[in-house]
This record gives structure tokens, C-alpha cells and sequence, in this order.
């Protein structure tokens, strides 16, 4: 299945590295460029991508409020947006998860990076580049809204011993795969427990899973 990708950047030869580099892949298409944060937003909302890969400072409309009205609170049928950006201030990246980005890398990432990344936004998952997860956790994590499990119990007694295993792991930035590999478990068994704890959290993705993990104290910021 091909994922289709609409890429925002006001620099034209960043949006054509950016097209060169994922169109070299077998499963992703480049269905469109946009300039500024409201081309993106027309253009989102007229090709409907799988994904938008969305630079943070454009002029005009910045990435962070084509994000909000592709993706924030309220939207009907929002658009996934992976925010690929040179930065990482604080504020930048609690604007951008409240606005609604699945997803937060920096351009200085690898390029076997952002295809993961981009896979994983377009499968329904989120991403933190390593130190914007940290930023976010260290310095961020009470300007966003606190988590609550959906049965209305105390959040973390929902949830089984080795799904609180994982969930920590989680939280740290592990990806399935890394999980697996410290428990000694399949990727596949990992993949069930996180699909459980989302669940059982009401928890829409591993973005959501990781601010809740600290604002629950299942880990401390300084732990990571």
C-alpha cells in the first residue's frame, strides 16, 4: 500500500530533498509541495495525504497553525502531521503536540529516520526525536492536559505488571522493536501490550502514552 505525502516547506530545495528522498522508497509517493502553512492547509485538505510532513517556521501561516486546523481539537477527519523541523525550543514542541503533530524530528535526523517516522505517523503512531522528548518531559510536561483512563479507575491499576513494564520503556523512547529486545519478548508480543495499554488508558497513541507514563510518575523526567 502506498502512502501518499504532501511536503510543506518554505525552502524549495529542502521540499525537493525531501521528495528525492522519500520517493526513493517503494511505498511512498510525494503527492504534493506547498510553500507556506496555507498552501499546506489547502492542499492537505483538497489531496488528503496520509501524511504531511510539515516545516515549523514559514511565513504567513506557520507550521504550528496549519497544524491546529488540519489536526487540532475539533477537526473533523484530521490529517496526520509529522513536523519536520531544524527546531527544538520547548515551546515549539508543546505548541506543536497541542496543535495536533503526531510526530517531532529535526532535519538534522537520518534518513532511515524519518522513513521510519513517516511509516509510523501513517500507521496511526506518533514520534519524538530523542532530545525533543526529553525537552518535552523536562521542561514541558505540565502545559499539557492531563491523561485519564477511560474506566475511571486509578489509571495505573488498570493496567497489568508487564504492561506497565512496557510502558515505561515506552516512555523512554523506545521503539517496539528495542522493547522487544530488553524483555526478551517478540516484537509482536510488544505490539499487542502497547495496542492493550492504549486501550485500556483511552490513550490515543505512544505520543499520548509517554506524557501520560510521566505525568502518572510510572518514570521521572531525569530517569530517561
Amino acid at each position: 500500500m502506498t502512502i501518499r505525502l504532501l511536503v510543506a516547506d518554505d525552502h524549495p530545495l529542502v521540499r525537493s530533498g525531501l521528495r528525492s528522498l522519500l520517493e526513493g522508497e517503494a511505498d511512498l509517493e510525494v503527492v504534493g509541495e506547498a510553500g507556506d502553512g496555507a498552501e499546506a492547509v489547502a492542499k492537505a485538505r483538497a489531496l488528503r495525504p496520509d501524511v504531511v510532513l510539515m516545516d515549523l517556521r514559514m511565513p504567513g501561516l506557520d507550521g504550528i497553525e496549519a497544524t491546529r486546523r488540519l489536526a487540532g481539537p475539533g477537526v473533523e477527519d484530521p490529517v496526520k502531521v509529522l513536523m519536520v523541523t531544524m527546531f527544538d525550543l520547548d515551546e515549539d514542541v508543546v505548541e506543536a503536540v497541542r496543535a495536533g503533530a503526531r510526530g517531532y524530528l529535526l532535519k538534522g535526523s537520518s534518513a532511515e529516520r524519518l522513513i521510519e517516522a513517516v511509516h509510523a505517523v501513517a500507521a496511526g503512531g506518533a514520534v519524538l526525536a530523542p532530545s525533543v522528548t526529553r525537552q518535552l518531559l523536562d521542561h514541558a510536561i505540565t502545559a499539557l492536559p492531563p491523561l485519564r483512563s477511560r474506566a475511571g479507575e486509578d489509571p495505573i491499576e488498570v493496567l497489568s505488571d508487564r504492561e506497565r513494564e512496557v510502558l515505561a520503556l515506552l516512555a523512554t523512547g523506545l521503539s517496539n522493536a528495542e522493547i522487544a529486545d530488553q524483555l526478551f519478548l517478540g516484537e509482536a508480543t510488544i505490539k499487542s501490550h502497547v495496542s492493550h495499554l492504549l486501550t485500556k488508558l483511552g490513550l490515543r497513541d505512544r505520543l499520548q502514552a509517554v506524557v501520560f507514563a510521566y505525568r502518572a510518575g510510572v518514570v521521572s523526567p531525569r530517569q530517561s
